[in-house]
């Protein structure tokens, strides 16, 4: 496929595609809108294919890493283009393009200007082509190559709280660095990480889910109310699975993540970031990394988790894993294992093989 140069209409439908495959993590709707529109103002980003670059082509990771309902979170623009330079210059090798390392409301945008300021091109290869809370999980299963250096940049906060950090590690070690970093900084940061090959990332990453994200916000964009949920539903495969009024709701941001549950009528929803489970009347519904995602019941607008309020009308829709475009890291049992400890559920028994 040929190069896309991304306007205005396709950045809207890319912000609210993503926020509906950010399965209730992923950024917040109104940031994904102004930094695409910020995008678009300063230059033209440019989304490629895989196969219009070199195998040997190197790829940065460009991402947003904290608690997306910390209330003194800072991250401007200028942090993105600063975490590049940080980490551009660790690794003194040419850079040849940019992808995000994952499908969300923010998230899907990640690099869009990056990509209008440094005429680097936007490459249709997030690492995850679903949101995930971790960032190992978005990092190509890099963990498990032998002797591999992250390379990662951390920009945020204001005042007291503006962090720089550029760390050479381990994935796990700078990833856990640059959560710590998050909390520092005031909940969130910009980031630059993980310099890999085009061929890798296209074998353990998720090829076409900007694409994806994009066809989605379209079908949710042409339709209004019910209509519009179905056609979200359609486009993906998936359905509705639960819909009434939030009963009860909690979340408690920790060690830069969100986490919590919501009950719906005889329905649960537990979150980590993202939503992880979906049980009715104890029954299991529906397990990360199958798609779960809460939208307001009358206006079909995606609701994500840190934003669910007591009382609100919702409809809770359900895609299958199988039905996404995820990477290798979604059938990593190993990355998976943690969410069980968090939200105290099972998890690896009810995963597809």
């Amino acid at each position: 496929m040929a190069t896309i140069l991304l306007d205005g209409r396709m950045m809207e439908a890319a912000v609210y595609g993503g926020a509906v495959l950010g399965g209730g993590g992923g950024g917040w709707i109104e940031d994904g809108l102004q930094i695409g529109r910020l995008a678009l103002e300063v230059g033209q980003p440019r989304l490629v294919t895989p196969d219009e670059l070199a195998d040997d082509d190197l790829l940065v990771t460009v991402s947003l890493v904290g608690a997306p309902a910390a209330k003194e979170k800072f991250v401007k623009p200028i942090h993105y283009v600063r975490a590049l330079e940080l980490l551009s210059a660790a690794v003194k090798q040419p850079l040849k393009g940019i992808h995000t390392n994952e499908n969300g409301a923010g998230t899907t945008v990640n690099g869009w200007f990056q990509a209008a300021v440094t005429g680097l091109p936007v490459v249709d290869l997030p690492c995850n082509g679903r949101a995930h809370p971790t960032g190992t999980m978005g990092s190509l299963n890099l963990h498990e190559q032998p002797g591999y250096v992250s390379h990662q940049a951390a920009v945020g906060g204001r005042g007291s709280r503006y962090v720089e950090m550029s760390v050479s590690s381990t994935i796990e070690q700078a990833a856990s660095l640059i959560r710590s970093v998050s909390v520092q900084a005031g909940g969130l940061v910009a980031v630059a990480r993980n310099p890999v090959t085009v061929a890798y990332a296209r074998e353990n990453g998720a090829p076409g889910g900007i694409r994806q994200a994009i066809k989605v916000g379209e079908a949710l964009l042409d339709h209004k109310g019910e209509a519009a949920i179905e056609a979200v539903c359609v486009a993906l495969g998936g359905r509705v699975v639960v819909e009434g009024d939030v009963r009860e709701y909690t979340l408690e941001t920790t060690g830069g993540f969100d986490v919590g549950r919501v009950v719906i009528g005889d329905s649960e929803l537990t979150f980590w970031n993202e939503y992880m489970t979906l049980e009715h009347d104890g029954e299991r519904l529906a397990t990360f990394p199958d798609l779960i995602m809460t939208l307001d019941a009358r206006t079909a607008r995606p609701i994500v988790s840190a934003a669910i309020e007591k009382g609100q009308a919702v409809t809770v829709i359900h895609v299958p894993a199988r039905n996404l475009i995820l990477s290798t890291t979604m059938r990593n049992r190993s990355l998976l294992k943690p969410i069980e400890d968090v939200i105290g559920k099972p998890i690896l028994p009810y995963l597809e093989s």
